[in-house]
C-alpha cells in the first residue's frame, strides 16, 4: 500500500493520496498530435501517489518501483539528470502548476507506487503526471477541473520533459471510465465515451523491446508530420492540421511531400488513413460489429508497420501469432512503439493456455519469453 511505503521513507502518514491508470491505446496511433481522432481504454494497473507538506522549501520525493529517493529545492525546478532524473515527471507538473498560479509556500514529500509497467507502452508517464496533478492541486488548494488536469500532464511532458506528445495518454488516463472506450477529438479537446463491447478482454503482451521516446524516433515522426501539415494547409488554408486533410489530399502532395524529405509522404499516408480508421471504428462499436473492429485494429498495426514504420520485428511476430489465434478480434501495436507492447481484443473463450502458446513461439524465436497479461478497463484519475 501507498500509505505504508509513504511512512516507511519519511516517517509520517501522508496528507494526500491520488491515483491515476495507465492506458491502452485502441486505435488513432500517433493521430492525436496531428489533431485527428483517437481511442483508448484505462486500465486497471495504476499509480498511487501520496505527499505530505513540509516545513521547508526542500521537494523529497521516493518511488517504490524505481527504487530511487532524492531531493531538491524549490528554487532548483528544472530538468534533472543522473540519479534525480527520475523526480521529471513530477517536477514537470509542479512547473505546469505553478505557471497557472499555483502558489508553493512550502516543499513536499512525496511517494508513489506502481502497477503500471515503466516503459512498456501503457503510458506510466501520463499516469504519474495525473496522480501528481491531483495530489499536488489537493496539498496546495489548487482546484482545477478534470481537462486543465489532462492538459497540465500534456504540458509537463510537452515542455518539461520534452517528449512531443499528443493528448491521448493524458486523456485517456484522466477521463478513463469502466467498461468504456474513451474518444477524444484532439482538435477541439472534445471527450466522449462509447461502451466497450460486452464480452471482451484485452490482453497485453510485452515485448521486452524498451522505447526510449524523447530519445529521436518519437521526435522524428512528429517533424515528418508537421512538415507535412505545412504542405497540405499550403496547397489549401482550409487544411489547418494534417488529419483535416483526406488520403486523396495527401497523394496530391506526395511531390511535394517527397521534395520535402524523405518518408513525409509515408508518415502522412498513415495518418489520414489512421485518421479514418478511427471513424470507421466508432461506427462498426455502435453496430456491435467485432469483425470489422478486428479488422481495423490489424489494419491500423499494418499501416503503422509499413507506412510509420514505428513498429518492429518483435511487436510484429506477436501481432500475427495472436492474429492466428481463435477468439482473437484483432490485434495491433499499441503505444508510441519502437518497442512496447501488442494488445489483443479477444472473447471470453481466449485463454491463458494459448497465451502461453503466443509467448512460447516468441521465446523460440527471439530467445527471451514476453511478458503478458489480461486486463480490465479502469476508472479515471482522481483523489484515492
Amino acid at each position: 500500500m501507498i500509505q505504508d511505503y509513504f511512512k516507511s521513507v519519511f516517517k509520517c502518514e501522508p496528507t494526500i493520496v491520488a491515483q491515476a491508470p495507465g492506458r491502452l491505446e485502441f486505435i488513432g496511433n500517433h493521430v492525436d498530435y496531428n489533431n485527428g481522432v483517437v481511442m483508448g481504454v484505462a486500465i486497471d494497473n495504476r499509480i498511487y501517489v501520496a505527499v505530505s507538506p513540509r516545513d521547508d522549501n526542500e521537494i523529497h520525493m521516493a518511488s517504490e518501483g524505481l527504487r530511487c529517493r532524492d531531493s531538491i529545492n524549490l528554487d532548483q525546478v528544472k530538468l534533472q539528470d543522473g540519479k534525480k532524473k527520475f523526480m521529471n515527471y513530477p517536477l514537470g507538473v509542479l512547473d505546469a502548476l505553478m505557471r497557472r498560479g499555483m502558489k508553493v509556500p512550502h516543499g513536499f514529500n512525496m511517494a508513489d507506487t506502481s502497477t503500471v509497467p515503466s516503459g512498456a507502452g501503457v503510458s506510466s508517464s501520463a499516469a504519474i503526471e495525473l496522480a501528481t496533478a491531483y495530489a499536488l492541486c489537493a496539498l496546495y488548494n489548487f482546484p482545477l477541473n478534470k481537462l486543465e488536469t489532462v492538459l497540465v500532464g500534456k504540458e509537463a511532458e510537452n515542455k518539461f520533459v520534452g517528449m512531443p506528445c499528443g493528448i491521448l495518454d493524458q486523456g485517456v488516463s484522466g477521463f478513463g471510465e469502466k467498461d468504456a472506450i474513451v474518444r477524444i477529438d484532439c482538435k477541439t479537446n472534445d471527450f466522449s465515451t462509447l461502451p466497450l463491447p460486452a464480452g471482451t478482454y484485452f490482453w497485453v503482451f510485452n515485448s521486452g523491446v524498451k522505447h526510449a521516446l524523447v530519445a529521436g524516433d518519437y521526435a522524428q515522426r512528429h517533424d515528418a508530420c508537421m512538415k507535412a501539415a505545412d504542405i497540405v494547409g499550403k496547397y489549401d488554408a482550409k487544411y489547418t492540421c494534417l488529419a483535416d486533410a483526406s488520403a486523396s489530399v495527401v497523394m496530391a502532395n506526395r511531390s511535394r511531400m517527397e521534395a520535402a524529405g524523405a518518408k513525409i509522404f509515408e508518415r502522412a499516408k498513415h495518418v489520414v488513413e489512421e485518421n479514418a480508421r478511427v471513424i470507421e471504428m466508432q461506427e462498426a462499436l455502435k453496430k456491435g460489429d467485432l469483425t470489422a473492429v478486428g479488422n481495423l485494429m490489424y489494419a491500423s498495426h499494418c499501416s503503422s508497420r509499413d507506412l510509420f514504420e514505428n513498429s518492429c520485428p518483435e511487436i510484429d511476430f506477436l501481432v500475427e501469432q495472436l492474429m492466428a489465434q481463435d477468439n482473437v478480434y484483432g490485434a495491433r501495436l499499441s503505444g508510441g512503439g519502437f518497442g512496447g507492447i501488442a494488445i489483443a481484443l479477444t472473447n471470453g473463450d481466449f485463454s491463458e493456455t494459448q497465451a502461453a502458446a503466443v509467448a512460447a513461439a516468441f521465446e523460440a524465436k527471439f530467445g527471451k519469453k514476453p511478458n503478458f497479461f489480461k486486463t480490465t478497463t479502469g476508472k479515471g484519475a482522481g483523489l484515492a
